[in-house]
């Protein structure tokens, strides 16, 4: 599928609808939970849901809060690595879990391993979070909210060394 274009913007159709979303997401932001896990939850939930909008926005958050670059490459397979905390690796089952939601909903163990790493107040703000960010990703999805390009320092710095050399 190609999308060529934006198909409706939510936020200047129904500005009502927008905010009553951001307004969740803000409730989230300020519940005192390390903000560079929630943009990691972010990000693996729109991996999950194949969102590009999403995704090149909170890879940049993340990137702009200094987080390890290859912490953000290996992000999919971050089961495969040692990179990731016990508290960390608890919210991206957690994410999992309750992104790719089947029709057995979600186990005894999958819960009492994200309770073994969080408080029930933070576990319930870790879930309104995870919610929170699917729903956004399945308005851009619907919507087809192109995402904005963004500088890889990387890709920067091969570029310098290429007309430098």
């Amino acid at each position: 599928m190609t999308v060529s274009h934006q198909r409706l913007d939510i936020h200047s159709v129904d500005p009502k609808a927008h905010q009553a979303v951001f307004a969740i997401e803000h409730y989230v932001r300020e519940s005192g939970l390390d903000p560079r896990l929630y943009e990691l939850v972010k990000i693996r939930a729109s991996q999950l849901n194949g969102c590009a909008f999403c995704l090149s926005m909170h890879v940049r958050d993340l990137r702009l809060a200094g987080w390890r670059e290859d912490k953000i490459a290996v992000l999919p397979a971050w089961r495969e690595v040692d990179w990731y905390t016990p508290r960390e690796k608890a919210a991206l089952a957690w994410t999992e879990a309750l992104t790719k939601i089947g029709p057995h909903g979600v186990s005894d163990e999958e819960y009492a391993a994200a309770r073994s790493e969080f408080s029930e107040q933070e576990l319930a703000e870790l879930t309104l979070h995870i919610i929170v960010i699917n729903g956004w990703n399945r308005l851009n999805i619907a919507f087809h909210t192109t995402p904005d390009p963004f500088e890889s320092p990387v890709a920067t710095a091969t570029e310098e060394m290429v007309t430098t050399v």
